[in-house]
């Protein structure tokens, strides 16, 4: 007799969350510097968690201030909003990535906005979060503080601090005429989202005027550059 043939076996269903990927300045955006490894660490949390990934939002701000914040930050709203949608999560690879203000962590818990940090893991209690934000806030001022005694010491030996160099400039006006030239691809996507232009870029592989890949911020920056800049200057 024929042994019966087991039923596969039914893996649960992917749950959905939305990746919020920050970096805390201009230059950072620009160059993706940190960009990867932020959505390296969540996809793999994904992967090993369940979870599918239905967007990416990519915001360039800086992660001070608490009350004001996501007055700030547009791009997170933007995150949270979608996350609602789809009933599911924001995933970011770590807290810092969210703020490194406890005041405003502890506002995001209160309004009950469903946020997983990839580094913590899923169950992670309160309490927990509570004290890793403030760690975070306690570590932006001893940066601030390094920051500000390192460029005293330096101004003390005479370094002119600031300013244009040569080649910062050659490479400024290199970006500006990359971009110049991306007018009319950007003119076919006007109709897209930041998010779905990026990807389309990417896909054509076109390279941004700095030569990274594409995200959310970048569209956005170099479309507000367009429009405020004419005939691309």
């Amino acid at each position: 007799m024929k042994k019966p043939v087991k039923p596969p076996l039914k893996l649960p269903p992917k749950k959905p969350a939305v990746e919020y990927l920050r970096v805390s300045t201009t230059e950072q955006g620009k160059s993706g510097l940190g960009l990867e490894a932020q959505q390296t660490a969540i996809r793999r949390f994904a992967e090993l968690e369940g979870f599918t990934i239905t967007e990416t939002f990519t915001e360039v701000e800086s992660g001070k201030g608490a009350d004001n914040a996501l007055t700030r930050r547009p791009i997170l709203a933007d995150a949270m909003k979608a996350a609602r949608k789809v009933k599911g999560h924001v995933i970011v690879a770590k807290l810092d990535r969210l703020s490194r203000d406890v005041h405003f962590i502890s506002g995001l818990m209160a309004h009950r906005v469903p946020f997983i940090v990839a580094e913590l893991g899923m169950d992670v209690d309160p309490f927990i979060l509570h004290l890793y934000a403030a760690l975070a806030q306690k570590e932006r001022r001893l940066i601030s503080e390094r920051t500000r005694l390192a460029l005293a010491a330096a101004k003390a030996r005479g370094v002119q601090l600031g300013g244009m160099t040569k080649g910062s400039r050659m490479h400024q006006r290199a970006a500006a005429e990359r971009a110049k030239q991306l007018r009319p691809i950007f003119a076919e996507l006007a109709h897209l989202s930041a998010n779905q232009a990026a990807q389309e870029l990417n896909r054509r592989a076109v390279p941004t005027p700095m030569g990274g890949k594409w995200h959310s911020a970048s569209v956005i920056r170099l479309r507000k550059r367009m429009t405020k800049g004419g005939k691309g200057k």
